[in-house]
């Protein structure tokens, strides 16, 4: 699945792009703040229905565009298998809504010129995206690595997005019952229709994420050690809440994260389940859920070393990198197909040994686009062998 053709309206500082690109690589150079990272920004937000980094999606519209009349961006691009061809769009405009709360952005989704929902973008043209400071994945909160999981998964299998969905939303709503039952009293027997809805959705989640990060773990550790040259043995493991089958909960023990891999699906949800009924009086005197998949973790050991807690920048980075590229990996084994790699000034993160081993892992994927700063990043050989761009104030130029 390539991405054939990026066209791009008021979006971030680009007014207006039209970039058509090839297969295998290209590598876009240039000043800091001139553009390079919105493009991957653009390109990600097409293909997860969110972007990597805004906080708000006001934030996605240019400037100039937000003191129009109708403010608005717009992304589209054509993506295909060389077979057929689909027409990606989607839409941000700037309302308000009479409410007093300021102006709301709209998001609107066309896939072949007809409406869809944000849901509907993924999994059209899979990407993987890795960015400098995608070291807070190891150093960062579990909210982070949770999201990770989530946006790589939703990628590859719309099951999993669908299981995803109706947790959240039935979390939503028992936590709303929950609030209820601390300020207003009442029958706590009103929890068991939402704790059995959320044992049958959040088994699916969490057995489908502890196999992931079970690939992940045995293709990480293959990548973690031509990055750092032997040096380190790397090891992924996925951290349940309450706790796992084996051993104490949270506790990093990559034999605990791979038991729940292989626990049929009618366990695990009969497990979520008991436990749910036996902590129902601790979720109504808090006022929410304390457990289940909305806060597992995931834990990166270097060594048997937990890599938040006692790892240099440098190896969460390489712990990190090592896992995006099996995480490219994973993608093609599962689809057949090869995602789209997006690497943000990487080169210029890596000492020598790291880069050449990342310059070697670009050979291996169907189509990449890489930002730098500083074409001296690159070999001779490599940027003979790709198409190149200079990225100044929004605008780019083929060198």
């Amino acid at each position: 699945m390539r991405l054939h053709h990026l066209s791009l309206t008021n979006f971030r500082n680009y007014a207006r792009l039209e970039l058509s690109l090839p297969a295998r690589l290209s590598v876009f150079q240039g000043a800091n703040a001139q553009g390079k990272t919105n493009l991957l920004e653009a390109i990600h937000l097409l293909a997860t229905a969110r972007s990597p980094r805004a906080a708000a999606e006001r934030e996605l519209i240019n400037w100039l565009a937000l003191e129009g009349p109708l403010p608005y961006a717009r992304l589209a691009a054509e993506v295909g298998d060389g077979q057929t061809v689909e027409r990606l769009e989607l839409v941000l405009e700037l309302s308000t809504n009479g409410s007093g709360l300021g102006p709301l952005v709209r998001k609107q989704v066309r896939i072949n010129g007809v409406a869809k929902r944000g849901l509907d973008l993924i999994g059209r043209l899979r990407v993987v995206l890795f960015m400098p400071e995608d070291v807070s994945l190891v150093a960062g909160a579990p909210g982070e690595r949770r999201r990770y999981l989530d946006i790589a998964l939703c990628q590859i299998d719309h099951a999993y997005c669908r299981a995803l969905a109706a947790y959240n939303k039935i979390l939503a709503q028992r936590n709303a019952l929950l609030k209820r039952l601390r300020d207003e009293g009442g029958d706590a027997g009103q929890l068991g229709f939402w704790d059995e809805q959320m044992a049958e959705h959040g088994a699916r989640v969490l057995g489908r994420r502890a196999r992931a990060v079970c690939a992940l773990d045995d293709l990480a550790r293959t990548r973690h050690r031509e990055l750092s040259g032997g040096s380190e043995w790397l090891a992924l493991t996925y951290l349940p809440s309450p706790a796992q089958p084996n051993g104490t909960a949270g506790r990093p023990d990559a034999a605990n994260g791979r038991a729940y891999a292989e626990i049929p699906l009618e366990k695990i949800r009969e497990s979520m389940a008991a436990h749910l009924r036996a902590q129902r009086s601790r979720d109504i005197a808090a006022g929410t859920t304390l457990s289940g998949p909305h806060r597992d973790d995931l834990a990166f050991l270097a060594d048997g070393r937990d890599l938040r807690t006692y790892g240099s920048r440098g190896q969460q980075r390489t712990a990190v990198l090592a896992t995006k590229l099996a995480e490219v990996q994973m993608m093609r084994e599962v689809t057949g197909e090869s995602p789209l790699l997006l690497l943000d000034d990487v080169m210029s993160e890596l000492d020598g040994a790291r880069r050449h081993a990342m310059l070697d892992a670009l050979a291996g994927v169907d189509q990449a686009l890489v930002t730098a700063t500083d074409w001296s990043d690159f070999s001779e050989e490599l940027l003979a062998n790709c198409r190149r761009y200079h990225v100044d104030a929004g605008r780019l130029t083929e060198t």
